[in-house]
């Protein structure tokens, strides 16, 4: 049985990813993945580029007899989704990645693996390094902090890259070719207040806790109809609100915009023992009724209610702001808005509320709206605007937003790799739209006329610990890759 990374084939892509795991390389943390990468093509005698962005271009000649063909960029992103289990501690910043093989994947022990985009960023490190491989000259662009805004693809300006074709390697599924993605947009919406710091002694602070989801990509897996542990939580805190008039004094849910939140966890407060103990039977109800409702979707969800000290230090967030708060939040819309007409099975239009943390006065509240319509993202931005707007929010901002990719069905690359593709597998790729957002959009709109498609192998629950990567996709990608380049 192979123990290691090293023992997996295609051994070069796997040296190069068994490299990038011991390097912290979170969003918003890449200057040591950034140096290694620029000191990898300087080591290899290529003409190596580094841009304001901390982008970095690798420029590879073609070999004896190629030099005619056109130049083609292999381009994937550094940076990696930070997500660990809870009960696992880890610093991103510091800690290197504990890959493991569990039978025909390969995992991380208790965080993400950072295969997306790892295996792409991998495979071209090993392109650029071969020897013996047939290809026109090539381009190897690894941008940066893809994850938190694509920042890296935003900085990406003609000159920094040469090539007319783009082949992006940030696409996980098998045998699927993707030829368009969603854009998106982040909403923004803040409530401010003054803590009320008196609590009176005979009132019970409680920890409620909701952990165990299974979380995931907020564009690839957002269809799956997965709990949003935000959205759980404020159903239970207003039912709670409600019936017991427990007051709120903190709250914390999700970490990543483009997440699926998997755990969220409040600080209540309950008048007395009596209502105290009855917080702990609604919070046992509740948990059956979750894993009720999301029985064959979900793991076996955990919803816990124990008492905690109150300590001088707790304070409480003023009991109409945690009545608009509440209200709001259940208000919003969440999850898949609506799917294409003439594509059913693919996701239009869809909404995370990605995040929720409260501390010192301020409640921040966080939305990705997804949607490959430029005028469907705007609406549902426009929604959850007008919903935080009625509850009277302090704040509210729609940004960070960035464009979808438009498919090209006729495109030239596009067509030699579904020739390829059929040569080597018999039958055809499916050719198709992703609701994810993907460099792409962004690089065209910087970088005009780039003919591009976007593939990978098979990468299972990215942006959440339970990532794990198909081996055997790893070789069918590597083989097919290089037999277009050749092609």
């Amino acid at each position: 049985m192979k123990n290691n990374l090293l023992d997996l084939t295609p051994s070069n892509v796997w040296k190069h990813f068994q490299e990038l795991t011991q390097i912290p390389r979170p969003s918003g943390h890449s200057e040591a993945i950034t140096a290694f990468v620029e000191n990898f093509g300087k080591q290899l005698g290529l003409e190596t580029l580094r841009d304001a962005a901390n982008n970095i271009c690798i420029r590879k000649p073609a070999t004896l007899g190629y030099e005619n063909r056109p130049t083609i960029i292999l381009q994937s992103h550094l940076d990696m989704v930070p997500q660990a289990n809870s009960d696992v501690p880890f610093d991103f910043t510091k800690d290197p990645i504990q890959p493991w093989i569990d039978g025909d994947w390969v995992k991380a022990k208790g965080t993400t693996l950072g295969a997306d985009n790892g295996i792409g960023v991998a495979t071209t490190m090993a392109i650029l390094e071969a020897k013996d491989l047939k290809h026109g000259p090539l381009e190897g662009l690894f941008t940066t902090d893809e994850e938190t805004g694509m920042y890296g693809a935003l900085a990406v300006r003609p000159g920094f890259i040469n090539g007319k074709i783009m082949l992006n390697l940030d696409s996980e599924l098998d045998g699927e070719l993707y030829i368009g993605c969603a854009g998106g947009a982040d909403v923004t919406a803040q409530f401010q207040y003054e803590d009320e710091t008196w609590i009176p002694k005979e009132d019970v602070a409680v920890k409620v806790s909701l952990t165990g989801l299974k979380g995931g990509h907020s564009g690839v897996d957002i269809h799956l109809g997965r709990a949003n542990a935000n959205q759980l939580m404020f159903r239970f805190l207003k039912d709670a609100m409600m019936t017991y008039d427990i007051r709120l004094s903190s709250v914390s849910g999700g970490s990543l915009r483009n997440a699926i939140p998997r755990e969220a966890f409040a600080i209540i407060v309950a008048d007395g023992k009596e209502n105290y103990e009855r917080i702990l039977e609604m919070a046992a109800g509740y948990e059956s009724l979750f894993n009720a409702e999301f029985d064959g979707i979900e793991n076996p969800i955990s919803f816990k209610a124990e008492r905690v000290k109150i300590t001088p230090e707790m304070t409480l967030i003023p009991k109409v702001v945690q009545h608009k708060l509440t209200h709001a939040i259940n208000a919003c819309p969440n999850n898949v808005i609506n799917r294409f007409a003439h594509i059913p099975d693919t996701v239009e239009t869809s909404i995370n509320l990605a995040i929720i943390q409260s501390s010192e006065g301020l409640t921040e509240i966080k939305f990705l709206a997804r949607s490959s319509s430029e005028s469907k993202k705007a609406a549902i931005c426009s929604s959850i605007e007008s919903v935080f707007t009625l509850a009277g929010a302090d704040f509210i901002e729609i940004g960070n937003g960035y464009p979808g990719w438009d498919p090209n069905p006729n495109s030239s690359i596009l067509a030699v790799m579904e020739k390829v593709f059929e040569q080597q597998r018999g039958h055809k790729p499916k050719v198709e739209v992703m609701h994810a957002g993907l460099e792409c959009g962004i690089i065209l709109s910087n970088v005009p006329g780039l003919d591009t498609v976007s593939f990978g192998p098979t990468i299972k629950f990215p942006h959440s610990p339970d990532e794990k990567v198909e081996i055997a996709t790893v070789q069918k990608f590597w083989d097919y890759l290089t037999a277009i380049l050749e092609a």
